[in-house]
């Protein structure tokens, strides 16, 4: 059953007066600590002990006690106005300054590309800021998950998040191994993939991508099928370079293999173009400056 449930507005008012007269034993002197009237610390004391139905201060001409309800007030309600207070400078703190825990969800196949040049120098540039990256294929809800901003291949990132550029656009490479070429062929269309072992890349909605290609102006998807089913580009990597079958990669995944004769990319005149990986947060408003550092610090390192 539904309870009803009311904010208490004035739960905290009158409270750091109460602690101020407790600290000083006088109004007069909590009252110039406040900034404020000595006739408003007294009325702001009154109207706390009208709330409380209890009268919290002993008043005499020459001297101010606590009553045995003010005792009590003041040893639970200090140490938590204390932490409320700290509470609070905490939290400007980590809007004011690069500090803090800063948490990201980054596909596993872009720490080496981009995060990794850059982690040392950026963790050396902030050292009160604590780098978490979450390497993991599966696409997450930045908030549900508690992240501050996540790395994703352009297309796959929602409208209402904010993006910044981190790479430009690149093609989408068919990858094989130069024994596998050499054993089957080198696939001169899109239809001879048919007859190849193609290896292939589940999404985290449980759906199997199908490989793009353009055709013209427009782009064509080819359903194809092979002896490998994996849920990240670097494992697809690995075993086109054992010569398993072919691969479709991010052309800067297959980068490295192809350069050093691990890998033959094939089909290049077809290959289909992604807008590039992009940083994505849903920060609408001022972003916070830990994350502000790290966006400024992966451009500089460009």
């Amino acid at each position: 059953m539904k309870q009803n449930y009311t904010v208490r507005h004035d739960a905290l008012e009158g409270v750091e007066v109460f602690l101020a007269v407790a600290r000083r034993r006088n109004f007069r002197r909590a009252a110039a600590d406040l900034g404020v009237t000595p006739s408003a610390v007294s009325q702001a004391v009154r109207t706390l002990e009208a709330r409380m139905g209890a009268a919290l201060f002993v008043r005499t001409t020459r001297s101010v006690g606590l009553t045995e309800a003010g005792q009590r007030f003041l040893d639970r309600a200090g140490p938590a106005f204390e932490e409320l207070v700290a509470a609070g400078e905490a939290a400007r703190d980590v809007g004011q300054r690069p500090t803090g825990l800063l948490r990201l969800s980054v596909p596993r196949a872009v720490v080496p590309l981009i995060l990794e040049p850059m982690i040392a120098s950026f963790c050396r540039t902030y050292p009160v800021i604590e780098l978490e990256i979450a390497a993991s294929d599966e696409m997450v809800d930045l908030a549900t998950g508690g992240f501050d901003a996540g790395i994703r291949l352009g297309q796959f990132i929602a409208p209402d998040m904010v993006a910044v550029r981190l790479t430009p656009s690149f093609p989408f490479v068919v990858v094989g191994s130069p024994d596998y070429l050499e054993r089957h062929g080198a696939p001169e269309h899109v239809e001879d993939l048919r007859h190849h072992a193609c290896l292939r890349l589940r999404r985290s909605n449980g759906a199997i991508a199908p490989w793009s290609f353009v055709d013209g102006n427009g782009t064509i998807e080819a359903m194809v099928s092979g002896p490998l089913i994996a849920h990240d580009y670097p494992t697809l990597l690995g075993a086109a370079m054992q010569g398993i079958g072919l691969a479709q990669t991010p052309r800067p995944v297959a980068e490295g293999p192809i350069e050093q004769g691990k890998l033959r990319s094939v089909l290049d005149g077809v290959a289909a173009t992604t807008p590039g990986v992009f940083l994505y947060h849903p920060g609408k408003r001022q972003i916070l400056p830990k994350l502000r550092a790290f966006i400024d610090h992966l451009k500089s390192a460009e």
